[in-house]
């Protein structure tokens, strides 16, 4: 009787211990803070802005869909909804509100009702100063998980117009030849699926205080 006892309370204590390791982030969790390209999963391009921009529509800086995956214009930096909302360091969680802030030109991934100028569905741009822009800047990352893992396809949603980031494969000629349209579509679909790429990536950690850049 006391050993089965002593049985039960080892299976007892190994259970709790698998069940506070799974609240504690993965090693290959997204970070507030890190810097990524992102892959659109469907058309193998990466999320891209650059200082041009569009000629129709809001008139802001536009923002395409390149295949080369070495191009410095495809950095994007993982903010909170507001300043001090994800610390460095800290793993973004499935459901959470984030901005992705272009490195090079310091605008944010922004959409609006505005059609997109090939495909006509909803224009995504580039936009703010330094980034601060507005409240169209914000997008809830939608996976399956607990946190976004960097090896998990995700969904970007806008938070103000209730689209989905994507990219259904429509070419610009120029002066930004071959490169492709993003836009914001109303349905979740294969084409709004996104997969942290190249980057730098903040160690995930409980204690911002506490990271390493890999």
């Amino acid at each position: 009787m006391r050993g089965r006892c002593r049985l039960l309370t080892l299976l007892l204590l190994a259970l709790l211990r698998g069940l506070c390791r799974g609240r504690e982030p993965a090693p290959g969790a997204v970070t507030c803070g890190s810097v990524l390209k992102l892959l659109n999963t469907r058309h193998s391009v990466r999320l891209h802005s650059h200082e041009v921009k569009y000629g129709s529509g809001s008139g802001q800086q536009s923002v395409t869909g390149v295949e080369a995956s070495d191009d410095a214009n495809s950095y994007w930096r993982i903010r909170g909804k507001s300043d001090g909302s994800c610390q460095r360091g800290t793993p973004v969680k499935c459901g959470q509100a984030i901005r992705l802030t272009h490195v090079n030109t310091g605008k944010n991934l922004h959409t609006h009702h505005f059609p997109s100028p090939l495909s006509n569905n909803q224009e995504v741009s580039a936009f703010g100063d330094d980034g601060e822009g507005d409240d169209l800047d914000i997008w809830i990352v939608q996976c399956s998980g607990t946190y976004w893992e960097r090896e998990d396809a995700v969904r970007f949603k806008h938070v103000g117009t209730e689209v989905f980031l994507s990219i259904t494969g429509e070419q610009y000629g120029h002066p930004i030849r071959g490169q492709r349209e993003v836009h914001g579509m109303p349905t979740a679909n294969h084409h709004n699926y996104w997969k942290a790429m190249e980057g730098v990536f903040i160690k995930p950690s409980m204690d911002p205080a506490k990271h390493d850049e890999l």
